[in-house]
């Protein structure tokens, strides 16, 4: 079946939960699936800026289903109590989508001391995931959606450097992490499927998603015209942020998808309707991804998969 993205299937009783979806993609992922019923509860660090996306989504999806809880994703203990306050007996997706990208140096350390990008992006989603474990099995088709990135596609994970201490270059270090969580993506469902979980991962990125080709969304994100106009011809290669979101909509809504599959923009994987396409042979090493799953439980003490060895 080809996968309409402007009709969306019903999914009223389930529940998602869209990590950074009160500002970028994340909050078109938000958005959109808001129009499916279904109940939306948007994550992240500004108590302000969330309510302004929920609000916003409520004005143009009326009666749409859709709140917010507090998360810092650089802060184990806020996780924690992010997950407690998402009040739920089951939940039928998370979308791992909030990230930071910073542009200049010098390289950055949570209070736990860990490289911010690599704590936030991988490190942040990979505790969350497992505190959120117990909620995602109860339910009885859940999914776990990790957003990668095109950034990822030219880099290789230095194991003996994953927090960047001898080799920090922010643009390098940002696509690192974009890598570690689309390996972690994939790793997941391989330990998912060896426990016969009914639970899924897949992996989504957006392609080139610029807000020059995205539609305002005041007071989140407004565009000019000018900005309009100086976009249009970027739009002949790269695409806005709400089309930018559909991939890991198509990823959470589509009955077609399976564990372990990789969902981007149709064109080059820059833009266009999402596709299932390839995993790379970097994303699908899984030597790679079961060393970094080892490090990643030995930096936080969580397992979102326990009972694999």
């Amino acid at each position: 079946m080809t996968w309409d993205v402007h009709r969306l299937p019903r999914a009223e009783g389930k529940t998602f939960l869209v990590t950074g979806g009160n500002a970028g993609i994340g909050y078109f992922v938000a958005e959109q699936l808001a129009t499916t019923g279904a109940t939306v509860v948007i994550a992240g660090r500004s108590t302000s800026k969330a309510e302004a996306a929920t609000a916003s989504i409520r004005s143009r999806v009326p009666g749409g289903l859709v709140r917010h809880i507090p998360l810092d994703l650089a802060d184990p203990a806020s996780i924690e109590k992010s997950v407690y306050a998402l009040d739920v007996q089951a939940l039928d997706a998370v979308i791992l989508n909030a990230g930071v990208l910073l542009d200049d140096p010098p390289r950055r350390e949570t209070a736990a001391g860990h490289e911010l990008m690599f704590a936030t992006n991988h490190l942040g989603h990979f505790t969350l995931t497992a505190h959120l474990a117990p909620l995602l099995h109860a339910a009885p088709a859940a999914r776990v959606v990790t957003t990668g990135s095109f950034a990822a596609g030219s880099e290789r994970m230095d194991l003996d450097d994953l927090q960047s201490t001898r080799d920090y270059r922010p643009k390098r270090t940002y696509g690192r992490s974009k890598l570690a969580q689309m390996l972690f993506g994939i790793e997941l469902d391989r330990r998912l499927r060896a426990s016969h979980s009914t639970t899924i991962s897949v992996v989504s990125h957006p392609g080139g998603a610029l807000d020059a080709l995205t539609p305002s969304r005041p007071p989140l994100h407004v565009r000019t015209t000018a900005q309009r106009l100086r976009g249009l011809p970027l739009g002949l290669l790269v695409q806005g942020k709400e089309a930018g979101a559909r991939p890991a909509v198509r990823a959470v809504l589509d009955p077609a998808v399976h564990g372990g599959q990789l969902i981007g923009p149709r064109v080059l994987g820059l833009r266009g309707r999402p596709r299932f396409e390839p995993v790379r042979e970097h994303v699908a090493d899984t030597d790679t991804a079961r060393r970094l799953w080892t490090a990643s439980v030995a930096l936080t003490g969580m397992d979102p998969a326990p009972s694999v060895g």
